[in-house]
């Protein structure tokens, strides 16, 4: 059976600090409308994400079923920490507390299956990314470069589990979240941005022994070719649109057997 038989139309949603971006694809992988962008909005409960990615849904096509990829740490489909949804208005803006404690634990799956009446697969959105360009053999980490670092790996095609990289420190008081990040990309100049991300990369090398290395995210295309061909042929320069084009493959590498056509 080939990769889309069997496999009806998947809505997938790319959520980002900035920005939530959704298609309609069929099993293949091949968008069905053009995607749309809107920006994301602040402050953010859960119940009104939701309805954001309800009324995006509502200009596209109809679709069998529903990948969402969201910043932070998801596991099986809760929320156990994001980073930005819990902000008064947007990234590295102020923590409200009633928002930390509602995205706290919030089933996010079974909200978005109860919202759109489909099955529906809530992902970090880098492992969403990644399921999109992973060529599924070997050791292959994702990193993406946007707001902030997202991280995913993938072992034989198969999603390891989510680990916040992002949050670990590169320095002192430091994370690779800010050390990487947008604001630190603007400060810096893309050279010297560049450069950094090379170092993050030769520094990461020996901790995970990748057979691949992806650079994804709107960022990626901003590193420098020289940074990247110092960097080495095991990394590759990918297209943010796999974040949209990951939310049907994400099913298979994740392991889900919940295919509406199945």
């Amino acid at each position: 059976m080939g990769q889309g038989e069997g496999v009806g139309l998947t809505l997938a949603v790319d959520c980002g600090g900035g920005g939530i971006k959704g298609s309609v694809l069929d099993g293949d992988g091949t968008l069905r409308a053009p995607v749309i962008r809107v920006d994301t909005p602040y402050p953010l409960p859960p119940e009104l994400f939701v309805k954001t990615l309800v009324e995006l849904a509502g200009r596209l096509p109809r679709a069998d079923r529903v990948t969402v990829g969201m910043p932070g740490m998801i596991r099986h489909g809760v929320v156990v920490a994001t980073p930005h949804y819990v902000t008064r208005s947007g990234p590295r803006s102020r923590v409200d507390p009633d928002l930390l404690a509602e995205w706290s634990g919030y089933d996010a799956r079974r909200a978005v299956t109860e919202a759109f009446g489909m099955p529906a697969l809530v992902l970090n959105d880098a492992e969403v990314h990644g399921a999109g360009v992973v060529a599924g053999t070997g050791c292959e980490l994702v990193l993406t470069l946007g707001t902030g670092l997202g991280s995913a790996l993938f072992d034989g095609g198969r999603l390891a589990p989510h680990l916040e990289l992002s949050h670990a420190p590169v320095r002192w008081g430091t994370t690779y979240d800010t050390y990487v990040g947008e604001p630190e990309r603007r400060r810096l100049g893309d050279a010297f941005w560049s450069r950094r991300i090379r170092q993050v990369v030769d520094g990461l090398r020996p901790v995970f022994r990748w057979d691949r290395l992806y650079l994804g995210g709107g960022n990626s295309r901003l590193i420098r070719p020289e940074q990247v061909a110092r960097m080495g042929d095991d990394v590759v320069i990918v297209p943010n649109t796999a974040g949209i084009v990951g939310g049907v493959r994400a099913w298979q590498l994740t392991g889900e057997r919940n295919d509406p056509a199945s």
